[in-house]
């Protein structure tokens, strides 16, 4: 999707989603040039996340209780084999691995959260823990490729604000001489 159709989108809408924005910081980052449309866009958005007209949609309003509950599991575990040997694991890779054999726990509120987590303790304790088990099994029997691997970025919620703004910045000259030929 290009720059000017997730503008169009996000001006209907009222919202700048998590995917749009990341569209949006993809193109920019693989973009060596962009285009007067695309500036313009890129500044229509930037001046209705300001005004208000559109809404940048937090990430995150809910959350899965089943991460929090593996991510405690894995590092645990991890914590007590690297204690006893030199291998170094990536949490990231086991809690991935095991999050996708296990339920998700979704809330949105504390309370929920809280039922989750009781509900976890008394009916997928056990699940849990032979899932990181069998990750970090996993993990330790993996051939080691993809050097070039790069882990996931955090991406605030202002991230687009910023790109937006620094290419506007950096290209503004750029676009105030091709308007004026």
């Amino acid at each position: 999707m290009s720059i000017e159709k997730i503008v169009e989108q996000a001006l209907q809408d009222g919202y700048l989603t998590p995917a749009m924005e990341a569209e949006v910081g993809r193109i920019c980052d693989n973009a060596s040039d962009l285009s007067i449309e695309e500036y313009m866009a890129l500044d229509r958005l930037m001046g209705s996340l300001l005004t208000g007209e559109v809404i940048a949609v937090p990430r995150k309003q809910f959350i899965n209780v089943m991460e929090e509950l593996v991510l405690t599991e894995v590092i645990a575990k991890v914590a007590e084999i690297e204690a006893t040997c030199e291998s170094s694991l990536d949490v990231g890779d086991i809690t991935a691995y095991a999050l996708n054999r296990l339920p998700p726990l979704y809330a949105t509120t504390e309370e929920g959260a809280n039922y989750q987590r009781n509900r976890a303790k008394t009916e997928l304790e056990e699940l849990i823990s032979q899932q990181v088990g069998e990750a970090i099994d996993r993990y330790l029997d993996q051939p080691k490729f993809f050097p070039e691997r790069q882990a996931l970025g955090k991406n605030t919620g202002n991230e687009v604000l910023r790109q937006v703004s620094s290419l506007l910045q950096v290209y503004a000259h750029n676009f105030e001489q091709k308007s004026q030929s």
